[in-house]
């Protein structure tokens, strides 16, 4: 699994989190390795994976142990956040673009293996993918006022 991939899926697994009480979020978390392939076609006919999640047992484990260290720093997170957003509480942001946001700042803050500026360009990219067209602009925006 890239680099690439462990993001997104820690991302998927960090926003399924916002909608679960906290009880539920380990179960939650488990749940995230069982769910089926989905997919789509696009414009030009060609079928596209949105989601599989076949990984080895490492892999799985990895991911788990990620997702609970942002979840454990989400109140940090979200209050550093809050400090630079003018306008936009966390409470207002789209869960999306929130997610993405705590993320980045995990990385950027919390893990010495990831360059600030790759942490950036890695998130404005889920961006892009994730969330509406002005996401990117705004992921980058607040990002670079953390730095």
């Amino acid at each position: 699994m890239t680099r690439r991939e462990a993001r997104e899926h820690c991302f998927k697994m960090l926003f399924c989190q916002d909608f679960y009480p906290a009880e539920e979020k380990e179960a939650q978390l488990e749940q995230y390795f069982e769910a089926p392939i989905e997919d789509e076609t696009g414009k030009d006919g060609v079928d596209r994976i949105l989601h599989q999640v076949a990984l080895g047992e490492e892999d799985k484990k990895q991911l788990k142990e990620r997702a609970a260290l942002v979840m454990a720093r989400i109140p940090e997170l979200d209050q550093r956040i809050d400090a630079v957003a003018k306008g936009w509480r966390t409470g207002r942001m789209g869960r999306v673009e929130l997610t993405i946001l705590r993320l980045a700042l995990f990385e950027m803050k919390l893990d010495e293996k990831i360059p600030e500026k790759v942490a950036i360009n890695e998130a404005v990219e889920l961006a892009k993918k994730f969330g509406g067209d002005e996401a990117p602009a705004f992921v980058n925006g607040i990002l670079a006022k953390l730095v």
